[in-house]
Order: structure tokens, then C-alpha cells, then sequence
């Protein structure tokens, strides 16, 4: 059983992942995260006060269960399927990492530094986060999707906007992390 708490290799996640798409595509579906937020939001109302959340969310009630089984999912996997160990990252970037201040890297999957609750005093944080959320909020309704709609969905349907999305998904994320990132700690 001491497989199970290792990470899985490509082989075995990856044909999982295209068994899901697979049955997606045949029944007709597209999966994405921020749909579901779409969906959420549409639920609680913000047709209201948006044209964009007026649609028939009942009909993508379904995808809810995404976000159902990521929680469900990373609660499992983290508690009942983790050794514990440390994530394995090489030298430099753990290097890169302590010269912008942080500290204890790969034992956590958010680093105390960013996502701590004493770090909402901080305005500096507290503006990277929000800040964040909303570049993200504003990107993924511009790219029209998410990371894993366009990179898991999109490259699986052959479609080309989801392609430049996923090309400029990693421009831009080498950008942040080379020249923007160390210019914010």
C-alpha cells in the first residue's frame, strides 16, 4: 500500500485524465473550473446585476460535481494518500526562492509566507492577493476560460484559441516569475 502514497506517475494519471475528457466529449460536456465559479454565481444571483451570469445554469448543475471532487479529492489525497515527505524541487529553484524571502520550501503546497492568516494585516500581501485574484478573475473571463478548461479541454477538442491561450498561459507565467516576482519581495 506504500505505493498509494506516492505521487502517481504520467502512465497512470494521464490515461485517467483522458478517460474523463473522453467521456465528456461523448456525452457532450467541456469541463472547466471557472464555469463552475460562472455557475455558483449565477446560483446566488448575479444575473441581477450582470447580463453575463443570465443563463440556464441548471442545465450545468452537473459540473458542480468538478468542484465537489477537486475538494474532495485534494482533502483525500492529502490526508490519506501523502507520505508527508517533501516535494521535490531542484536546488535552484528552492535558491530562488529563499533569495525572495521564503522559507521551509516544498513543505507545503502555499507558502506560509503568501497565505498565512497574519499576512491579511499586511497591505502589501493583502494587495498581492487581491490583486492576483483579480487578474486571474479578469484573465480567465478574457481568455474565455481557465488553465485547465483551455490546457485540459480545449487542446483535447484540437481548438487554436485554446492553444494561444495555453502559449500565453506560460509566457506569462515565466514573465511573473522572473522579472515581475522578485521585483514584489
Amino acid at each position: 500500500m506504500n505505493w498509494l502514497l506516492q505521487p502517481w506517475p504520467w502512465y497512470i494519471s494521464g490515461p485517467l485524465i483522458a478517460t474523463v475528457l473522453i467521456l465528456l466529449v461523448y456525452f457532450g460536456k467541456t469541463f472547466g473550473m471557472s464555469s463552475n465559479l460562472r455557475t455558483l454565481c449565477a446560483i446566488g444571483g448575479a444575473d441581477r446585476y450582470a447580463s453575463f451570469f443570465k443563463f440556464d445554469w441548471k442545465a450545468q448543475r452537473w459540473n458542480l460535481t468538478v468542484v465537489l471532487g477537486a475538494i474532495l479529492g485534494g482533502f483525500l489525497a492529502s490526508h490519506y494518500l501523502s507520505d508527508g515527505s517533501v516535494m521535490a524541487l531542484s536546488p535552484a529553484t528552492i535558491s530562488d526562492l529563499e533569495s525572495l524571502g521564503f522559507s521551509n520550501i516544498g513543505e507545503a503546497l502555499l507558502p506560509a509566507e503568501l497565505f498565512a492568516a497574519e499576512n491579511l494585516g499586511s497591505l502589501k500581501k493583502l494587495g498581492l492577493l487581491i490583486g492576483g485574484g483579480f487578474l486571474v478573475g479578469f484573465g480567465t473571463r478574457y481568455a474565455g476560460g481557465c488553465t485547465s478548461g483551455h490546457a485540459i479541454t480545449g487542446l483535447s477538442n484540437l481548438q487554436i484559441p485554446s492553444l494561444i491561450a495555453v502559449i500565453g498561459f506560460f509566457i506569462g507565467g515565466l514573465l511573473m516569475t522572473h522579472f515581475i516576482l522578485p521585483l514584489l519581495f
